[in-house]
């Protein structure tokens, strides 16, 4: 998972929408700078946008000051243009993640059947969903409050969420039938955990995070039996680090997968694509 906070991904509505005066913004922009928010302006005109009334904006100001991430005090983060539904304690989709979805779309324009492994908010097959033809989607999470927030995100689109762990949370009559398998794994090595930024250390959950010794527990269990459920052709897309690329590469390569990586220099975002 990406190891940095997340910042405003969406367009900025102008405050005076809200009817608030433009001295507002400046006062909450103010705020927030000195909390310690880089994003202080895109951040005040969010919050403006949200708030009914000013005291309901000192309210979401007073959340976001105490170190509560944004996309949890405004309830949805900005991903792939689509606004996704967050929740407590459910990781927080980064925009770097949006490279992946471009790689899977690249890789298999016409996909019919869609896993988001690892899915968190379901923010990966939402996305997906919403730039193919009417997919079939389906999500799986190990934590009933990543679910739930999936299946929330996921219903317009008819898709299935599955509790448990990676794919023994799957129906069986998946196998050999997948054409994009998105597995936004945890791969921050158990070590650093303790470094992430306050934002996820102490909203996220730890096992959205920690990717074993040395990050790629996860990716590699993934990668081992992803050939079992990909249709001939069908795509396994992770994210990782630059650092751990080629590791990560070559546990693909040794699943049997004809391996890439893809890169994005804006994104600083490094995507390891299988295809079976």
């Amino acid at each position: 998972m990406p190891v940095s906070p997340p910042s405003p991904s969406s367009p900025s509505p102008s405050p005076s929408s809200s009817g608030f005066p433009p001295a507002s913004r400046d006062r909450i922009a103010a705020e927030l700078r000195a909390a310690g928010c880089v994003f202080a302006e895109d951040e005040a005109d969010l919050v403006l946008a949200a708030a009914r009334t000013p005291a309901e904006a000192a309210a979401l100001v007073g959340r976001r000051v105490t170190g509560l991430p944004l996309e949890l005090v405004l309830g949805w983060a900005g991903f792939a243009g689509l606004r996704i539904a967050v929740a407590p304690g459910v990781f927080i989709p980064r925009r770097r993640t949006e490279h992946l979805v471009a790689e899977a779309l690249a890789q298999a324009p016409g996909a019919a059947v869609v896993v988001d492994l690892c899915c968190g908010s379901g923010a990966v097959g939402a996305a997906l969903a919403a730039a193919l033809d009417g997919p079939e989607v389906h999500a799986a999470d190990i934590d009933p409050a990543a679910v739930r927030c999936a299946e929330g995100n996921l219903a317009a689109v008819g898709g299935r969420v599955h509790q448990g762990d990676l794919f023994a949370a799957l129906p069986g009559s998946l196998r050999g039938r997948v054409d994009i398998l998105a597995a936004n794994v945890p791969y921050v090595p158990t070590g650093e955990v303790a470094l992430l930024p306050a934002e996820a250390r102490d909203h996220e959950p730890t096992a959205a995070l920690d990717g074993g010794a040395d990050g790629l527990d996860v990716l590699r269990r993934v990668a081992a039996e992803a050939s079992q459920w990909l249709a001939p052709g069908g795509c396994l897309l992770a994210e990782t680090s630059e650092r751990q690329a080629p590791a990560a590469v070559d546990a693909f390569t040794r699943a049997g997968l004809t391996t890439r990586l893809a890169v994005s220099e804006e994104l600083y975002a490094h995507v390891v694509i299988g295809v079976g």
